[in-house]
């Protein structure tokens, strides 16, 4: 019941709404003149008019008559032959205008295309801008070459005045060792002194062999055993010692511990030994290497505890 109600609606509304777009586009189609000869009809105002018209262009000055040339021009209008009115005076004999003969436009031919083109000329235009563009390559590499050659001068007067200033500076640094050397020896020279004077008094003791020599039992003014035994071991011994720098020509005692036999066991310096530690290394060091004392012929004056008075030499 409901669907045969809405379909003559449907039918309505779709003739409507087709009459409402043909209405349109017939609006549409009208010129603008149109409508406003419809609202001056009507005499209603300017300002209801929704469609505003631009009135023709008016030029000032007088009409220019022109004529057509060419395929786009129209063909000249037909003479009109007037006809003579009664009573007037005759018109002078039309004569017609000569029909305008339209000029045709002058093309231009262009020179045809050589059948043979000149292949020598190409390759020489070839050639010439190969030999630009090879010569323009020698300028760029005469450049880099120069750019070159002055940065190697820099760099070769940069290491040359690094060089002056290195020997400079060791020229100094050799100065002052040489100065350093000569105020060690000076100082050396004056400890010698004064250990020379130092043991210049012996305190009452004999007097004591030479350094620089090695000493024998006969050096003693006793003679016995004992002395030969000490001289023995100072002979041992002093072969295997590195004597360091600095060394004072002093005596020092050493305490030795050995087995019968005469292998050294230990070796330590007494408190009292005027040397610095290197100096009591080294002698302990030279006990050490020195592995078996003298023993044979000394075994009445064996001792495994022995006090050794070492002797620079």
């Amino acid at each position: 019941m409901d669907e045969s109600r809405a379909t003559p609606k449907a039918v309505i509304f779709s003739a409507i709404l087709h009459i409402g777009i043909v209405g349109f586009l017939f609006l549409a189609v009208l010129p603008c003149s149109s409508y406003v000869s419809v609202f001056d009809a009507l005499h209603l105002p300017a300002w209801m008019n929704p469609i505003t018209c631009n009135p023709p262009l008016n030029l000032q000055g007088p009409i220019i008559e022109a004529t057509l040339l060419g395929p786009t021009g129209s063909p000249p209008p037909k003479p009109v032959k007037a006809r003579p009115v009664p009573h007037t005076v005759p018109p002078p004999p039309s004569v017609p205008p000569p029909t305008p003969t339209p000029e045709k436009p002058v093309v231009k031919q262009l020179p045809p295309p050589p059948e043979h083109p000149d292949v020598v000329d190409q390759e020489k235009v070839v050639e010439d801008a190969a030999l630009k563009a090879l010569d323009a390559k020698r300028v760029q590499e005469e450049k880099q070459r120069q750019r070159q050659s002055e940065l190697d001068a820099q760099a070769a007067k940069k290491k040359e005045e690094d060089k002056k200033k290195l020997d400079a500076l060791f020229a100094r640094m050799d100065q002052a060792s040489a100065r350093t050397r000569q105020l060690d020896s000076k100082a050396r020279q004056a400890r010698q002194q004064m250990e020379d004077l130092k043991n210049a008094q012996d305190n009452a003791q004999p007097d004591l062999p030479r350094a620089d020599q090695l000493q024998k039992g006969t050096n003693s003014p006793t003679s016995d055993l004992s002395s030969e035994y000490a001289a023995a071991i100072q002979n041992a011994v002093t072969p295997n010692w590195l004597r360091p720098d600095n060394m004072p020509s002093v005596p020092c005692q050493v305490h030795i511990v050995q087995s019968p036999g005469g292998e050294v066991m230990s070796a330590t310096v007494d408190s009292s030994c005027p040397y610095d530690d290197a100096g009591r290394r080294s002698v302990e060091n030279a006990v050490l290497r020195t592995k078996t004392l003298p023993y044979k012929g000394f075994e009445s004056v064996f001792q495994r505890h022995l006090t050794f008075i070492f002797r620079p030499q």
